[in-house]
C-alpha cells in the first residue's frame, strides 16, 4: 500500500445508513466541510454514496424535501478503488465514471474516501517532487 493511500484510509470516513434523513445528510456535509457520504449499512459494505450533487439533482425535480431518505436519493451504482490503486489509476476511475468521490475497498469492505481534490493534490506534489529531483540532478 502507497503511503498515499494509508493516509487516505487514515483519515475519518464518514458513512449514513439508508434510512437517514436528508437533514442528517446535509448537517454531515456541513459540519465536516465534505462533499459526500458513503451509504452503508454497519457492515462495511458500500450500497450508495450520496454527493452535494445528488442532493442537487433530486432537487431540481422536488422541491418537498420532508421525506428524502438516504436509500431513495443515492447513487446505487459506485465506482470504487481497492486500497492497491495508484494515483493514476483513481483518476482514470473518476474520469470514466465522471464522478469526484471514489469509496476504497479492502476485503470488499469500506476503508476510505478518496476525492478528485486529494488526487490532484497528490499528482502536484509527485511533479513538485520530480521538479526538485531534476534540478538537483542539473546542480549537481
Amino acid at each position: 500500500m502507497t503511503p498515499f493511500m494509508k493516509s487516505l484510509i487514515a483519515r475519518p470516513c464518514y458513512t449514513v445508513r439508508p434510512k437517514a434523513t436528508l437533514s442528517e445528510i446535509i448537517t454531515l456535509l456541513a459540519e465536516h466541510n465534505i462533499g459526500a457520504v458513503v451509504v452503508e449499512n454497519g457492515s462495511g459494505e458500500v450500497h450508495g454514496i450520496i454527493s452535494e450533487r445528488d442532493i442537487v439533482r433530486h432537487l431540481a425535480t422536488e422541491q418537498d424535501l420532508s421525506g428524502w431518505i438516504a436509500q431513495d436519493i443515492m447513487t446505487k451504482k459506485v465506482a470504487t478503488v481497492t486500497t492497491k490503486a495508484l494515483s493514476s489509476e483513481m483518476m482514470q476511475v473518476m474520469a470514466d465514471h465522471n464522478c469526484r468521490h471514489l469509496p476504497i475497498l479492502e476485503d470488499g469492505k469500506l476503508v476510505g474516501v478518496v476525492s478528485n481534490k486529494d488526487v490532484m493534490n497528490r499528482t502536484l506534489e509527485k511533479y513538485q517532487d520530480e521538479a526538485e529531483a531534476m534540478r538537483a540532478f542539473i546542480n549537481s
